[in-house]
C-alpha cells in the first residue's frame, strides 16, 4: 500500500515563508508525477504546481514567481518553497502523486493535507 504525507504547514505572516514536504512511501516502482493543490474555504480545490519525472515544473499564475516545487527522486519526497505569501496563499494544501507499483498501470494518491494560514 502507498502512504503520502505532508507536512511544514503553519502560521505565517504576510511576506514569509514556508516549506512544505511530502514523503511517499510503500509499494512504489516509480513516481511519474507529483504536485501540490490547495483548496481555500469556499473555494474549489485547484493546481498549484506540478512537476513530472523530468523535472519540469508547471505552476498556476497566482503563485507563478513566488513559489517553487522541486522533488528528490532518492528519498520519494517532493517540496514546495512558498515566498512572499500573501492572505489569499491561506489554504489547505495537498499533495498528489502518480505512482506505479509495477506493471504498465499507475494511480493517484493525495495526502490528508497540511493547513497554510497567513496573517495579515
Amino acid at each position: 500500500q502507498v502512504q503520502v504525507v505532508e507536512s511544514g504547514g503553519g502560521l505565517v505572516q504576510t511576506g514569509g515563508s514556508l516549506r512544505l514536504s511530502c514523503f511517499a512511501s510503500g509499494s512504489i516502482f516509480s513516481i511519474n508525477r507529483m504536485g501540490w493543490y490547495r483548496q481555500a474555504p469556499g473555494k474549489q480545490r485547484e493546481l498549484v504546481a506540478t512537476i513530472p519525472i523530468d523535472g519540469s515544473t508547471n505552476y498556476a499564475d497566482s503563485v507563478k514567481g513566488r513559489f517553487t516545487i522541486s522533488r528528490d527522486n532518492a528519498k520519494n519526497t517532493v517540496y514546495l518553497q512558498m515566498n512572499s505569501l500573501k492572505p489569499e496563499d491561506t489554504a489547505v494544501y495537498y499533495c498528489n502523486a502518480v505512482i506505479s507499483s509495477g506493471g504498465s498501470n499507475s494511480r493517484r494518491y493525495w495526502g490528508q493535507g497540511t493547513q497554510v494560514t497567513v496573517s495579515s
